[in-house]
Formats: structure tokens, C-alpha cells, sequence
């Protein structure tokens, strides 16, 4: 167990960190919840209530899909766009999908490599995108959730002050969700753009996100090895 724990501490920790916000999101914006329908003069609901209901999915689901949007670009980019200095890039010159030799598939895979990467033909096209596909398809479904349930939170309010409701199709054009879409979407390429320019010029000495602190600006961490 414990050699379990020391070599997935990574996952594991982001792991617990992110229950723990969700579950203190959850309760904070019980009680946002709770003050929202005291001025109103409504009772309160209870948490279990809360967290499935529209607005908790709402606020939940537009972070995810806007998180998994940022990856999902950022390994189609890292694909084909380079930059001089940066460990968050390859080195320029290597651009591209590489060769079969390079990424160890087909003819070319060890004994110990993946044994979809081993077969070639559409399983080993499918599992050299998968990461691709899985992140684009977690951001799919999570800009879906966000949509639904935003659609059934602005009926709501529309119901309140004795508007019509919005069907799905007119929600989507909506400034109500293109705000809620793009306040998230402009954070998450700044942070993107940011760590890698940054990483150029600055250093996290023992970060694998860094490179060693004495490599020169202009030598990716791929290059100084």
C-alpha cells in the first residue's frame, strides 16, 4: 500500500484536493442557495436536494467542459505548434505525428508497449488519438450537462418574473450561456499561454513542469537531456 500510494501521489492528492473543493463548493452554495430563497420567502432545501439540482450541475459543468476544452486543444496544438524554450513544448524541428519507429507502434513497438499499440490497423489509430478523444469527448458531455441544466435554471427565472420559456436551441445563442461559456474559456487559454511562455524564462527547481534551473532560455527541457 504504501509503495501504491508513493507511486500514484500525483493522481491520488489531486484527486482528494478535488473531492474536497467539490464538496466544499456544494456546501457554500447550499447555503448562497438558502439566502437566495429566504429573500424570496421560500424555505430551504436540504444538500441532497441542492446538489441535484440545475443550478449546483450549471456551476459544476461549465468549469469541467471549459477545463477539458484547454486540454483537449492544448494536445492538438502541442501536435503541430512549437515553442523555443518552453518544456511545456517539443523542440522546434519535431513537429508533426512522428514516425512509426519514433512512437514505438506496430513493427516498431517493444514487448512491454501497449498491446493496442502492438496491433496497428484502426485499434492502434484509435488508441494513438485516445487521449485526444477522451478529453474532447468528456468536453462534450460536460458542455451538454452545462447547457441543459442552464436552460432549466433560465425557465426558471423566466417563469419567475412571467416570461416564456426558452427552448434548447434558442438557450444556445443566448448571452446568459455564452457569458457563462466564455468568462471560462478566455481564463483557461490565458493560463495555458501564460505556463508556457513563463516556463521559458522561469524555474521551479525539482518541478517536472520546469526545466532544470542552469538550462539556458532557449533550450527546452527535451533538449538539455
Amino acid at each position: 500500500m504504501r509503495r501504491f500510494l508513493r507511486d500514484n501521489a500525483l493522481s491520488l492528492g489531486f484527486l482528494l484536493i478535488f473531492v474536497v473543493a467539490l464538496a466544499a463548493q456544494s456546501v457554500v452554495g447550499l447555503a448562497y442557495e438558502n439566502e437566495e430563497l429566504a429573500q424570496h420567502g421560500r424555505p430551504p432545501i436540504g444538500w441532497t436536494e441542492f446538489v441535484t439540482s440545475s443550478a449546483f450541475v450549471v456551476d459544476v459543468a461549465e468549469n469541467w467542459q471549459s477545463e477539458f476544452l484547454q486540454f483537449f486543444l492544448f494536445i492538438l496544438a502541442t501536435v503541430w505548434l512549437v515553442q523555443r524554450g518552453s518544456p511545456e513544448s517539443k523542440k522546434p524541428g519535431s513537429e508533426g505525428v512522428g514516425s512509426d519507429e519514433e512512437q514505438l507502434v506496430g513493427a516498431h513497438s517493444r514487448p512491454d508497449s501497449p498491446r493496442w499499440a502492438r496491433a496497428g490497423g484502426l485499434r492502434g489509430a484509435l488508441y494513438a488519438n485516445s487521449l485526444l478523444i477522451v478529453m474532447g469527448a468528456i468536453f462534450v458531455l460536460s458542455w451538454l450537462a452545462q447547457s441543459l441544466a442552464g436552460l432549466v435554471v433560465a425557465n426558471e427565472e423566466n417563469a419567475e418574473h412571467g416570461m416564456p420559456s426558452l427552448a434548447w436551441s434558442d438557450y444556445l445563442v443566448s448571452p446568459d450561456f455564452w457569458n457563462r461559456t466564455l468568462q471560462n474559456w478566455q481564463s483557461e487559454f490565458l493560463a495555458v499561454g501564460a505556463m508556457v511562455a513563463f516556463t521559458i524564462y522561469l524555474r521551479q527547481r525539482g518541478s517536472a513542469e520546469s526545466k532544470p534551473v542552469g538550462t539556458p532560455h532557449h533550450t527546452s527541457a527535451v533538449e538539455s537531456e
